[in-house]
């Protein structure tokens, strides 16, 4: 027999009753119940019911041990009486009558329960994670991300893609995050950097003949956390593609995330149709956002036109002093109560605003009337234009928000989420993907009163690359006008991730950047490792690259990524566990040609 298991703590059935049987794990739960200890093990498969007499020479042994002491268990499985047998539970129709035990590791006091799902404060979880780690919920989830991972890899070997990994000591670049810099022992004074991405390095390998590439890429930020970000490290599904359009790109990654979400659903609904298309300035105009969370089926509107030259003289007036400002309305079906619309415009006060202007519509003695200061300031006629221009009846709502759509469209966008959120109108256990495209090439930098990149200085712009060359730039408009083959891909509400088609000229790209005030000078030499490759051949090549910890965030159910990352990092970005970032020792700083100049406390 086996030193530690015949079987796992999740294997046992009534098949094998008679049968002597060894598990191993930790204890998970004990009880004792009329003079009989019940024992539930646990390991990494689930859970076996072991049962002891009093008279067992092992009783007091086990009755001392703590639990999430590691043990093992010989004993002949037995069946449970009909009216102790545990539907829920897989091993729940037998159990195991100890007869031999041996200790493998006695626990101490824990610092945290195991069993249940306590509340305890991120600090003891983090700094105790091994021990996190054990509880059903958050194992689970781990489990599933290691599922998630695999079941990308094959997808993705199935769409002809090759696994290749990049370097991850590199050199530092110029990109939106910071860097994690590494120093150089051999090369004094000078420093490698961790890759905040593979996406030089990806380009390069279509430079180099190679077709399709994907790689699970940890990719390194020194950023703060959020809910949906982790600090320090992440991971992602790296992509790119040789002679590809960006269609091409959508052919791949759709089949990959529809049959990845289908596949871990649990009971969701993944809507079998092409993911939708947004223009990013329609994203804007409708949703108020470019990551759009399509389960809210409220899409707003420009009525602008209803209010111009109208007795309501805050908007009338707006759109009379200044050609930017633009009325939006955010429909709400069912909201049509005075007790919803004060709500509403407490929660925009709350937000920073004046207030959130409103008609609500009733049913009068067999007519519709609009009710609210802004139904009497428009009169009837303009009021039920509006009714009727967005398709509302007795019991909607519809709330305002005005002025230049730069300024407000976030808020009003945050008040669709709201109402969607309040009036309970969003899809349930549902998966919406939408992606964002036509990306503005450039956009206005107020501050600098110039020209700058809007989103990805690195894309290829959606005209023919001879005209873009015969640009002279002096046309601002006509350069804010210029769209990119750039993209997002959208689920519920979260950016899974940005990509391009690749500007793979080297006079093109030179030309980009000069739009944007770079010389030729400064991009050589930020960027003159992949030009210099691009001068020697380049296929045209596009790709993008998923979030994996935010993939199986949606998929998880959860709505912070340290639920679904095995070691993850606190808000502060420290290591609890291991201690770290932490003070190294001298010998080590003076080997790496180092000295640490520490900011003066107070001097803040």
């Amino acid at each position: 027999m086996h030193a530690y298991r015949t079987h796992t703590c999740a294997e046992l059935r009534k098949d094998h009753v008679g049968q002597e049987a060894r598990i191993s794990g930790w204890i998970h739960r004990k009880r004792d119940h009329g003079g009989l200890l019940f024992i539930d093990l646990r390991d990494h498969y689930g859970l076996t019911q072991v049962v002891l007499e009093p008279e067992s020479a092992h009783f007091s042994t086990l009755e001392r041990l703590r639990v999430e002491s590691v043990i093992t268990v010989t004993g002949e499985v037995v069946a449970r009486s009909d009216e102790t047998v545990n539907e829920n539970l897989p091993t729940g129709e037998i159990e195991v009558r100890l007869k031999d035990l041996s200790i493998q590791s006695e626990a101490e006091e824990l610092p945290l329960p195991v069993f249940g799902e306590p509340d305890w404060s991120e600090e003891v979880r983090l700094k105790h994670r091994y021990i996190d780690l054990r509880r059903e919920s958050l194992h689970k989830r781990i489990v599933l991300r290691a599922k998630i991972i695999d079941s990308i890899r094959r997808r993705m070997v199935d769409e002809g893609f090759m696994e290749y990994q990049t370097p991850i000591l590199t050199a530092s670049s110029p990109e939106g995050a910071r860097d994690f810099l590494v120093p150089s022992r051999l090369h004094p004074g000078k420093f490698y950097a961790l890759p905040q991405a593979p996406q030089q390095f990806k380009q390069l390998i279509m430079v180099s003949g190679f077709d399709r590439y994907f790689q699970i890429a940890p990719c390194f930020r020194d950023e703060d956390a959020r809910a949906d970000r982790a600090p320090g490290e992440f991971y992602q599904l790296d992509m790119e593609m040789s002679f590809a359009t960006q269609q091409d790109v959508f052919d791949v990654i759709e089949p990959v995330m529809k049959g990845l979400f289908d596949e871990f659903a649990d009971g969701r609904h993944v809507p079998d149709e092409p993911f939708v298309q947004i223009p990013y300035f329609d994203a804007i105009r409708w949703y108020g956002s470019d990551k759009p969370d399509l389960r809210n089926p409220i899409r707003m509107s420009d009525v602008s036109e209803t209010f111009r030259g109208s007795g309501f003289k805050v908007f009338a007036g707006m759109l009379e002093k200044n050609p930017k400002v633009q009325v939006w309305a955010i429909p709400a079906k069912t909201g049509g109560s005075r007790a919803f619309c004060d709500r509403m415009n407490a929660w925009a006060q709350k937000e920073g605003q004046p207030g959130l202007g409103y008609i609500f519509w009733r049913e009068e003695n067999g007519a519709i009337e609009g009710a609210g200061p802004i139904a009497k300031n428009i009169g009837e006629e303009r009021t039920e234009a509006l009714r009727v221009e967005l398709g509302l009846e007795p019991g909607d709502a519809v709330f305002f928000a005005a002025g230049d759509p730069k300024e407000f469209h976030s808020f009003a966008g945050r008040a669709r989420d709201v109402v969607g959120r309040e009036l309970d109108l969003c899809e349930k256990d549902t998966f919406r993907f939408c992606w964002i495209v036509d990306f503005p090439m450039y956009e206005w930098d107020e501050d600098n009163k110039k020209v700058d990149f809007s989103h990805n200085p690195f894309s290829m712009p959606q005209i023919d690359p001879d005209e873009f060359l015969e640009f002279d730039g002096s046309d601002t408009e006509a350069l804010l006008n210029l769209k990119a083959f750039q993209y997002d891909i959208v689920c519920n509400g979260v950016e899974l991730s940005s990509g391009a088609v690749r500007n793979h000229r080297p006079d093109v790209m030179l030309k980009a950047f000069g739009f944007a005030g770079y010389d030729a000078g400064t991009v050589e030499e930020e960027f003159g490792g992949m030009l210099n490759a691009f001068r020697y051949g380049a296929p045209p090549h596009a790709g993008i690259a998923p979030g994996v910890d935010r993939i199986v965030m949606l998929l998880a159910g959860v709505e912070n990524l340290r639920e679904v990352v095995m070691f993850p990092k606190d808000q502060q970005a420290r290591d609890l566990m291991m201690n770290a970032p932490a003070e190294v020792e001298m010998k080590q700083l003076r080997e790496l040609h180092l000295r640490t100049v520490v900011p003066d406390a107070k001097k803040g």
